[in-house]
């Protein structure tokens, strides 16, 4: 069999928005440089996703340099910029605001009143643009931390990566196919099985050791069209005919790092060990 390699690597930076494709990352605890360190809420801080506003799709990201760049798709509002850029390397101070996702609350700054203003206009409710510096902390859910890992602000944990194969096999079962971006993993991979990163404990992408800890419960965030924002059944219900178990639909395995360092595309997964149990 051909060797397992890193095809694609995503970083998302603001939580439920488009995300980044790069050929290379820096992998840090909480996830890696720069994913999911923002993200929008509404007026009483809790988090905005595409799962209550699937317009939230239609927001495109991209890095250039230091700089982060957000852009409206689809725009129709003409007194509106087409985009705002936020300083990736601009010191954030004052007071913190307390955030909540889901049953977590953490301390967050709020950007710019501009940023939110944009935001909220674009997606018709109030809503504020927060940050949450590496300093600040968050706990992986301790029924499946091993050394107290902590998160961004991604739904439980830092990483996710999903095989080539796996989305294969569920096109193949599909009437209308669907891209890779539905799952937004951190990590795709070519070569292997479908479904084989279930099973994984212990692996190497490059020099980083990584540890499989969860298959990743899909919701109807999967069911939204990443270029056009419009909802649907699939994939959600193929899926919950052949990957359900314990009442939840699974898609990709959740990983924690032993190590810190970067990836790159190409890099070679070596397998260390296997979970006892198969999920």
């Amino acid at each position: 069999m051909n060797k397992r390699r890193i095809s694609e690597i995503w970083i998302y930076p603001i939580k439920s928005l488009a995300g980044i494709r790069l050929q290379k990352a820096i992998v840090k605890q909480k996830g890696l440089l720069y994913d999911r360190r923002w993200m929008l809420v509404d007026k009483d801080g809790r988090f905005l996703t595409q799962r209550e506003h699937p317009e939230m799709a239609l927001f495109r990201v991209t890095i250039d340099h230091e700089t982060l760049i957000i852009s409206r798709q689809q725009s129709n509002s003409g007194d509106l910029p087409d985009s705002i850029k936020l300083n990736l390397m601009q010191e954030v101070s004052g007071d913190t605001v307390k955030v909540k996702i889901w049953d977590d609350e953490v301390e967050a700054f709020e950007m710019e009143p501009g940023f939110s203003s944009w935001f909220s206009k674009y997606i018709n409710i109030e809503c504020r643009l927060v940050f949450f510096p590496e300093k600040n902390r968050r706990d992986v859910d301790p029924d499946y931390a091993i050394r107290n890992e902590q998160v961004s602000l991604a739904d439980g944990y830092p990483f996710l990566i999903i095989g080539q194969s796996s989305l294969d096999e569920l096109n193949r079962r599909l009437k209308n196919q669907v891209s890779m971006k539905r799952f937004r993993p951190n990590f795709v991979f070519m070569n292997g099985l479908p479904h084989e990163e279930d099973s994984w404990r212990n692996f190497t992408i490059g020099s980083i050791i990584f540890e499989g800890v969860k298959p990743c419960s899909r919701c109807v965030l999967t069911t939204v069209n990443p270029d056009t924002a419009e909802r649907g059944d699939e994939p959600l219900k193929t899926l919950s005919a052949y990957r359900r178990k314990n009442g939840k639909i699974n898609f990709g395995e959740n990983l924690l790092a032993r190590t810190d360092g970067e990836v790159s595309e190409g890099d070679v997964i070596e397998i260390i060990d296997f979970k006892k149990q198969q999920p």
